[in-house]
């Protein structure tokens, strides 16, 4: 089973399932405070999830690409939409600031 690391915590999931629905089973979330309760509930459409991955994941999907490539994200930035990616082995996953996730600090 794949290892989620994620603020201070190892989450074990299947391999093929969504991080942003193994972080949530597991009383996590990708989404930084209101977000939690206003986002697409997994659609690709509200970019509220984007996280930085580290790992064995998914190439990203058209819908993925599409959101992060409008702001307030930047399509170079390296960020992944938490509910398009699919866990393939152990990956390490940071949450940056602001409402979408958006502020990477460097």
């Amino acid at each position: 089973m794949p290892t989620i690391h994620y603020e201070g915590r190892d989450i074990e999931c299947e391999t093929g399932a969504t991080l942003r629905d193994a972080l949530k089973e597991a009383g996590e979330t990708p989404h930084n405070g209101l977000s939690d309760t206003l986002n697409c509930h997994g659609m690709a459409t509200c970019g509220t999830c984007a996280v930085e991955v580290e790992g064995d994941v998914s190439e990203p999907t058209s819908g993925e690409r599409r959101r992060l490539s409008f702001p307030p994200h930047d399509a170079d930035s390296g960020l992944r939409l938490a509910c398009q990616v699919r866990v393939r082995g152990d990956v390490t996953v940071t949450k940056h600031g602001g409402f979408w996730g958006q502020r990477i600090e460097e």
